[in-house]
């Protein structure tokens, strides 16, 4: 087997298990029928095939003989669903703490650094133009009257960027990172359009993030994520600042 055609398949892999968890599907659950798959997938039927024996051997996945292939039961002979324990744990820190959000943004700056960097030199023209289209409907929400529809459009054109790299470790990473990071920014994002002007930076970063990859230039691909994450991270703790100031001359108000 070529690089080229395991490359291929570890990102089929990943993206199986990414729409089995965004379709909410439970233990015992049927998977859709491998046609529905493969166009759903974008890819062959043996191809799909392939991944589901590859999940079904880890014990996440269980065909039946004539009756289709169902999600495994964690602990029932396979270990759990990766992605939802990460999210569970790392939600957990971030409901407990809300100064973890600041981790969150740190763990994003040193993945989407590579995501970029491998998105540039490797992006196939179908990736560029999902990457594209995606950055069309951050554009088209930007400015939403619902956060968690702009932050979702947020999200997803990280995402395209992550699919863009062809590293299935990293894809599966920012995947297992989708909804705690759909959550983070939609508090970010909430936060920072009180501060006039900001959108319009936010929509310059991205379109320079997508104009360095869709020109190949990783450097600059790498570079702009990063000074994307750096004015997100800036804003949020210099807004965090500005508020406990305030709640600190609130409180000394009722002692003067």
């Amino acid at each position: 087997m070529t690089m080229t055609t395991t490359r291929l398949s570890d990102r089929l892999v990943g993206q199986l298990q990414a729409l089995i968890t965004d379709q909410g599907l439970q233990p015992g659950d049927r998977l859709p029928a491998e046609r529905q798959l493969a166009l759903q997938l974008g890819a062959s039927r043996p191809s799909v095939r392939e991944a589901i024996q590859h999940l079904a051997s880890q014990g996440l996945l269980r065909s039946r003989q004539g009756g289709g292939t169902y999600v495994q039961a964690p602990g029932a002979g396979g270990a759990a669903w990766p992605r939802q324990q990460l999210v569970r744990t790392l939600g957990d820190l971030v409901s407990d703490d809300p100064e973890y959000r600041y981790d969150v943004l740190e763990a994003r700056h040193a993945l989407e650094g590579g995501t970029a960097w491998h998105a540039a030199l490797r992006a196939t023209p179908e990736d560029r133009a999902k990457i594209r289209a995606r950055f069309d409907d951050l554009q088209r929400f930007q400015g939403h009257d619902d956060p968690e529809l702009s932050a979702r459009a947020d999200a997803q054109f990280h995402l395209a960027i992550a699919e863009a790299s062809h590293n299935a470790v990293l894809l599966q990473m920012m995947h297992g990172l989708f909804d705690l990071l759909r959550a983070t920014v939609t508090e970010n994002r909430q936060r920072m359009y009180t501060v006039r002007h900001t959108h319009v930076q936010l929509a310059q970063q991205h379109q320079a993030v997508m104009d360095a990859i869709l020109r190949g230039d990783a450097e600059a691909a790498r570079a702009t994520v990063w000074q994307h994450l750096e004015f997100v991270h800036a804003t949020v703790r210099a807004m965090d600042e500005d508020e406990a100031r305030r709640a600190r001359s609130s409180r000394l108000s009722h002692f003067s």
